[in-house]
């Protein structure tokens, strides 16, 4: 399975601030989306992630404030993964780097974000699928020939 399936099954929304945004801003677009990141663009390209972990950063150094500073000045430097990718890579990925989501660009176009939560879920419809269609086959299976009779 390729990340291009996981975005296929998933939709192509997306949710993007510039790194001038101010940081309330773009935690009010995470609320309100129900998300937990938006992808930091600057003239068609990715500069950036801002995830709930940096907006919780910001809040612990600005003593429980999420203060009045710039997406820019809180966001992380993207790790960016290909649609062509395998999804066992990039599990591995998000585990040894400890990441919960990656966008996902062809060239220089953004294509989606994968979350870890979109990785579990497409392993486990895989595996649920793989296990009915093994579970259909052994019901199917020819009863052997006797030997001998």
């Amino acid at each position: 399975m390729k990340v291009a399936d996981i975005l296929r099954v998933k939709g192509s929304t997306l949710f993007t601030v510039t790194p001038q945004a101010s940081l309330w801003s773009a935690v009010q677009t995470m609320a309100e989306n129900d998300i937990g990141s938006v992808v930091v663009m600057d003239r068609g390209e990715v500069v950036g992630m801002l995830t709930f972990r940096e907006v919780l950063g910001r809040v612990h150094d600005n003593g429980g404030a999420v203060g009045d500073g710039s997406v820019g000045a809180a966001m992380a430097a993207p790790r960016i993964v290909s649609p062509d990718a395998d999804v066992m890579d990039l599990r591995r990925m998000l585990l040894e780097e400890h990441t919960r989501y990656l966008p996902v660009v062809d060239g220089r176009t953004l294509m989606g974000v994968v979350s870890f939560y979109d990785v579990a879920k497409a392993v486990l419809e895989e595996q649920s699928y793989e296990n009915r269609m093994l579970k259909a086959y052994i019901r199917d299976w020819p009863e052997q020939e006797q030997v001998g009779n």
